[in-house]
């Protein structure tokens, strides 16, 4: 007879909804509460004011709920790529079977020092009044030239110099290349600015013109990204400017302290340059408006005198020889009016032409130049490198404190000394100074 007593225990048949908050239970009482650190993505605000969004790194992804009385507590607005810390819940929504993280609190991560610093600053700088709308001056309808800071290698400066050359190819721009990211850029901008505040100041010249307006511009990033553009000295020199500065640093939604003191901010970079150049199309669309003023004046002042004439004529009892005279007379200062009207536009029309086709050449010019002195400057500093001189069987003594040993007379017997030659160092000990 078979002992049925041998037999496997029956497995436990679950009920979906009674799985899924076991489940919910065991999550519970193994990780809730949870802090997580990841990446925004699919957020969305629904009209109940419940905030729904997934949470991912290059690992994994959670979908997360935040509902609507913990989404009020939020002091910022949560957006597609922000690295953010949240504490929560992990549990199972019973209507798909899904793992849900249910968020108690957010708050950036990594950039919520940065944005605590950006805040600080702005407030010291505004109570002391640098983003005072009195203290900002109009752009100049017509700028004799313009001061471009920007890296060279940046896109921001092909967006300008694109939007520039399409709109007013007859203004000159002079730029000041500098670093727009990085521990040096603070300094290289602050020191871009203060050669082009001191070209301002002068006197234009052949090789030079007048800069009567500066961009300062860089593309977008992150708040990392464009931290240089939120130091303090560099906001400080920018209320100094001597020529109405724009600012046009990263996208539309990004602020700096730069774009805050400077006399106008422009959204982006080609936007600066926009901002300071109004189209050559319509300068000659003025300029023919104002011919036709010009020339419709003159023919008024014309017909009165002819009226005038009239009248002289009717008194004199029609003395027709006279009248034949002034007429001609009168004909020919009109044509000669006429004439010199129209020549004065051709010279006008030409002069402007050959400033166009002049002002390419001459940025090229200036970009070659600049190329050539940075190649100088980069074959002066090698040449300084003290490698060199090693190489050709020369030495360097240091003491134990690091300093040069040039003179005998710093080296007594016993000191410990080292050597330092193009391949590596060597440890020597004094045995006797000599002098020569």
């Amino acid at each position: 007879m078979y002992d049925f007593s041998e037999l496997p225990p029956r497995p436990t048949v679950w009920g979906v909804g009674a799985l899924c908050r076991a489940v919910a239970d065991a999550l519970q009482a193994r990780f809730n509460p949870v802090t997580v650190r990841g990446e925004i993505t699919g957020f969305s605000r629904a009209a109940s004011g419940h905030c729904y969004f997934s949470i991912k790194d290059a690992q994994g992804q959670i979908r997360c709920a935040m509902f609507k009385r913990a989404a009020q507590q939020l002091d910022f607005s949560p957006r597609d790529g922000e690295l953010v810390e949240l504490r929560g819940k992990l549990g199972i929504y019973e209507q798909r079977g899904d793992l849900q993280l249910i968020v108690d609190s957010l708050q950036r991560a990594g950039q919520g020092a940065w944005f605590e610093q950006f805040l600080r600053l702005k407030a010291q700088l505004q109570a002391e009044g640098l983003f005072d709308a009195e203290r900002k001056r109009p752009l100049p309808a017509m700028p004799r030239g313009i001061g471009l800071v920007t890296s060279p290698g940046a896109a921001a400066l092909h967006d300008v110099v694109t939007a520039l050359r399409r709109r007013v190819p007859h203004i000159p721009v002079v730029l000041v290349p500098a670093l727009v990211q990085g521990a040096q850029a603070p300094q290289s901008l602050r020191e871009a600015l203060a050669q082009l505040y001191r070209m301002a100041q002068e006197e234009p010249t052949g090789q030079r013109p007048a800069i009567d307006v500066i961009l300062l511009v860089r593309g977008g990033g992150s708040i990392e990204d464009l931290w240089a553009f939120n130091d303090e000295q560099l906001a400080r020199l920018i209320v100094q400017s001597p020529v109405p500065l724009v600012s046009g640093v990263g996208h539309e939604t990004d602020f700096t302290i730069a774009d805050f003191c400077a006399d106008l901010r422009a959204p982006t970079p080609t936007a600066a340059a926009e901002m300071v150049s109004l189209p050559r199309d319509s300068w000659l669309a003025e300029l023919a408006q104002q011919a036709r003023r010009l020339q419709a004046a003159a023919q008024r002042h014309l017909d009165r005198h002819q009226q005038r004439l009239d009248h002289a004529t009717q008194r004199l009892g029609r003395p027709s020889g006279q009248i034949g005279r002034n007429q001609l007379q009168l004909a020919r200062s009109a044509q000669r009016l006429r004439h010199a009207l129209q020549l004065r536009l051709q010279q006008q029309d030409h002069q402007l032409a050959q400033r166009a086709q002049q002002l390419p050449q001459g940025l090229l010019r200036g970009l070659e130049s600049q190329r050539r002195r940075l190649e100088r400057a980069a074959l002066r500093l090698e040449l300084l490198d003290p490698r060199h001189a090693l190489q050709r069987g020369y030495a360097l003594l240091t003491d134990a404190n690091g300093q040069a040993v040039t003179r005998v007379a710093q080296a007594r017997p016993g000191d410990a000394l080292r050597a330092m030659l193009t391949d590596g160092d060597i440890d020597l000990t004094v045995v006797q100074p000599r002098l020569l």
